[in-house]
């Protein structure tokens, strides 16, 4: 059954320049069918979007229990490694249960946000006692239910991770849950996960290698080839440590590691990149490997500040992921990648505002599978944000330049109505089918946290 809606937005970024006025969205059975400007009189039966109307938002980079951190371990002197000893914590006490709970609230999150696609970079695959779960896949099956019921299209990134460190040092505590065994046991298990959901709407089962830490260099390629044709990402970098470790042990940087093992390429996402050689950028660039920077996370971690406009300036498609959910705000990471570089360089204007809306749309869904996704033209998945313009944050911003004036003064908080695949999710600033999302996550979290 053809089911037609009718969308009108008052101001719609086309991808073309300026916002255009009176912009009626046609849709059917989820795409987009027809984009006309310059409506004055769309009619009764119209669904009205008054605001800055963009594409629906992605969100690159996820770990979706992360979200239990957020300000609780902000303060104090830290580092990333003893950060992630409070991240292990939270890893040792999640089920199936607690973890879908607390995977629909933050998807709900992010859909309030503005987020369509969500890229799950997910390694949580075995029981607190490191033993397998009765269903293999029941932490993959909770997050995928957790995304549909948040209304978000996901793209589960099943991540193998083997080792504790580039010279193979075996998985301890709370690691264990991480691990498949071995090559073999990842593959039996991914390929179970992939027939079971192959027909599953507005999901896709991806790839990931956790880092070169992660799994031993000799398995790349073989990992490479059996996971051709699907979305391939991987933790690149984000640390000097692991820079070191690698040279120190291979001889080479980890950008170098991967391009030997063939991994780098189009379908590859290299996410970070944060501390990169000049012949890192030149192999990543030479490849189109996108990279997805996650501006927020890393400057809580201490991470650094990623070469983001040398990366761009060398081939490779930029875009943006919350990562630890420190902040979930795609027009901050945005906003960020430009900041970072001022504060870098000493001077402003890096990026065009195109250029940023195109690394949280159209780059952000390609580098998950979904390159249908991510612009308001007939044939795109109908995946519509509208901005307020009537906020304290927005107000008195020239309409002319909305798009450019949202990413730089708009939040997250100001996102009203959302459709994900022509479905409304979210309507004045509510989501539609998780009323009470902060309660969602107070109680998600209380249940993992404490």
């Amino acid at each position: 059954m053809s089911v037609a809606t009718r969308y009108w937005a008052e101001l719609a970024w086309l991808g073309d320049g300026e916002p255009r006025r009176d912009v009626l969205i046609e849709v059917e059975n989820g795409g987009i069918t027809a984009v006309t400007p310059g409506v004055r009189h769309p009619g009764p039966d119209t669904v009205r979007l008054p605001g800055l109307t963009l594409p629906g938002l992605a969100n690159v980079h996820s770990h979706a229990f992360h979200r239990a951190l957020r300000g609780r371990i902000q303060t104090g002197a830290d580092s990333f490694w003893t950060w992630r000893d409070h991240m292990y914590d939270i890893a040792a006490r999640l089920e199936p249960d607690t973890y879908h709970a607390l995977a629909r609230a933050t998807y709900a999150e992010m859909a309030l946000a503005g987020v369509t696609s969500v890229g799950e970079f997910h390694y949580l695959h075995r029981a607190p006692n490191g033993l397998a779960y009765a269903d293999p896949n029941a932490m993959s099956h909770a997050l995928i239910a957790a995304a549909r019921e948040a209304g978000v299209r996901i793209t589960l990134l099943d991540t193998l991770y083997l080792t504790a460190s580039v010279d193979g040092a075996p998985l301890e505590g709370p690691q264990r849950r991480f691990s498949d065994q071995d090559l073999d046991g990842w593959s039996a298990r991914h390929s179970a996960l992939a027939d079971a959901l192959a027909r599953v709407p507005g999901t896709r089962i991806g790839a990931a290698l956790h880092s070169v830490r992660a799994v031993p260099a000799e398995l790349i390629p073989a990992f490479v080839e059996q996971t051709a044709g699907v979305p391939l990402h991987v933790h690149l970098s984000e640390q000097q440590a692991e820079n070191d470790a690698c040279l120190a042990y291979h001889g080479k940087t980890p950008t170098q590691l991967l391009a030997d093992a063939g991994a780098l390429g189009a379908r590859t996402t290299a996410v970070h990149a944060t501390h990169l050689a000049d012949v890192d950028l030149t192999l990543l660039g030479d490849t189109r490997t996108t990279v997805c920077l996650c501006p927020t996370t890393e400057r809580d971690l201490a991470d650094g500040i990623g070469p983001a406009r040398a990366l761009a300036s060398s081939g490779s498609s930029l875009c943006l992921g919350s990562d630890s959910h420190a902040v979930i705000d795609l027009f901050e990471e945005a906003r960020a990648v430009e900041f970072h570089e001022r504060l870098r360089s000493g001077r402003r204007g890096h990026f065009l505002p195109a250029e940023l809306l195109t690394a949280t749309t159209s780059a952000g869904h390609a580098a998950l599978g979904w390159p249908d996704a991510g612009r308001i033209a007939p044939g795109a998945r109908a995946d519509l944000v509208t901005v307020r313009l009537d906020t304290v944050r927005a107000a008195g911003l020239d309409e002319a330049g909305a798009a450019a004036a949202v990413l730089f003064a708009a939040t997250a908080a100001d996102v009203s109505h959302v459709v994900c695949d022509g479905r409304v999710i979210v309507r004045d600033g509510m989501h539609c089918a998780i009323p009470d999302v902060p309660g969602a996550l107070a109680a998600a979290i209380k249940a993992v946290a404490g």
